[in-house]
């Protein structure tokens, strides 16, 4: 077991609004692959079990009983059949047999129970005091305890491995998926024992492809390539991405690349505890209108631009994410929020104060994306902001995204993934 799990259990347990309700978090099933081959789909435990469990475990279930204090926990796991350990070499993990926990529920018959993580049949949970739960739940799991904390360093570790040799590899007729394969091979070299998302490799004009899965496309020289990956250690994820230019960077492509670093910079700089996150991804929007200003593509003041939401022809997501068990671990609304309902925010993934403790992703991007910058009713609201004619030679340029994982501490953010180079 995690040797952080009892302290995790305990203070997760004081930051829910249980009273004398049970609680029941499963891990969830195997899904078998549609061919009937008698294979499944890698399991992954529910990150919500997986959390207070610690365990790969289909179909288990912890059950909480506040009533019985720190002795309330219980494991249920099930028992591992002949064919399991035949076939999979599966172990008997440790806990209580699964068969157990309908006499534990009787046993407690006439109590509300809170459900989280996968669907479980058998369980009639409250289905307002599990959203309440879950609420609070998500927010207690934010900070990151020093296991965590000492599993996200080693996933940056071998995530740096991965990314060290991409410069070396970066010429005119290789495919993304070569360099998919390479990087991914550095990070398990490297001691990953996954990926923590599928890896984007995406060039040209691909590169503004949001989430481009790698293919077969070969690079040319002059061409942007963008690359978004981390190597995953026990569940616990790096997220990085790096742009990089294959052969000479033009110079229009070399001050766009400079546009989104300074603006990554300034909003790596503003992370601090207590800092409102809509507040800094909206700062890092005007900062990145003053570079688009300054380059000639955008007309007017930055801070203009935002408010008119034109900055989303070019910046179309949010700033960032939480990062840690998964890749958007615990993020979403501080308590008692409600989402913005302003257009330009709707791919924002979280609002809520910065702490001590929370790892969060600064991702700003520019991107030119046909789909976007071709659509006649964004042009024609927009007409006196952009400068067309220029958009219209750029089309196929692609985009630059630049990310890091930071800390946030009692004083400046510890930036994680800071041995990573930027270099274009």
């Amino acid at each position: 077991m995690i040797p952080a799990l009892d302290s995790r259990r305990a203070r997760v347990a004081a930051a829910l609004p249980l009273g004398d309700a049970l609680l029941v978090i499963t891990a969830g099933e195997p899904i078998p692959l549609p061919e009937g081959s008698d294979q499944h789909y890698p399991f992954r435990a529910h990150a919500e079990y997986y959390y207070l469990a610690g365990l790969e475990c289909p179909g288990a279930v912890l059950a909480y009983d506040p009533r019985d204090g720190a002795a309330g926990w219980v494991s249920f796991v099930p028992v591992v059949t002949e064919g399991e350990r035949v076939w999979e070499g599966r172990v008997q993990p440790p806990g209580r047999p699964l068969a157990d926990f309908a006499g534990w529920l009787a046993a407690r018959r006439g109590r509300s129970i809170a459900q989280l993580g996968a669907h479980f049949p058998g369980v009639t949970a409250d289905k307002e005091l599990s959203q309440r739960v879950r609420a609070a739940f998500t927010h207690a799991r934010r900070v990151k305890d020093a296991a965590e904390l000492a599993l996200l360093r080693e996933a940056v570790a071998a995530t740096e491995r991965g990314f060290a040799i991409i410069p070396g590899l970066l010429r005119a007729g290789l495919t993304e998926r070569a360099l998919q394969i390479e990087l991914e091979a550095e990070f398990f070299r490297g001691g990953a024992t996954g990926t923590g998302y599928h890896s984007l490799v995406g060039s040209g004009p691909n590169s503004a492809v949001l989430h481009c899965e790698p293919g077969s496309r070969t690079m040319s020289d002059g061409e942007l390539v963008l690359i978004d990956a981390g190597a995953e250690l026990d569940r616990y994820t790096a997220d990085v991405t790096r742009t990089y230019a294959c052969g000479t960077p033009s110079a229009f492509q070399r001050d766009l690349y400079q546009a989104v670093l300074t603006a990554q910079e300034r909003a790596s700089a503003r992370c601090v505890a207590g800092a409102e996150w809509k507040a800094i991804h909206l700062a890092t929007a005007v900062d990145l209108m003053a570079g688009l200003v300054a380059m000639g593509v955008m007309r007017g003041r930055p801070e203009t631009l935002v408010e008119q939401e034109a900055h989303t022809l070019f910046f179309p997501h949010g700033l960032g994410h939480m990062v840690g068990l998964g890749v958007r671990d615990a993020s979403g609304l501080a308590p008692g929020r409600t989402p913005d309902a302003r257009a330009s925010l709707r791919t924002l993934r979280m609002d809520l104060p910065l702490a001590p403790g929370y790892v969060v992703t600064v991702e700003p991007g520019l991107y030119f994306i046909p789909p976007l910058l071709n659509d006649p009713v964004r042009r024609e609201r927009h007409r006196d902001s952009v400068n067309w004619p220029l958009v219209e030679q750029h089309l196929q340029t692609g985009g630059v995204r630049i990310e890091d994982n930071l800390l946030i501490t009692e004083g400046a953010p510890e930036n994680l993934t800071a041995g990573i180079a930027k270099q274009l």
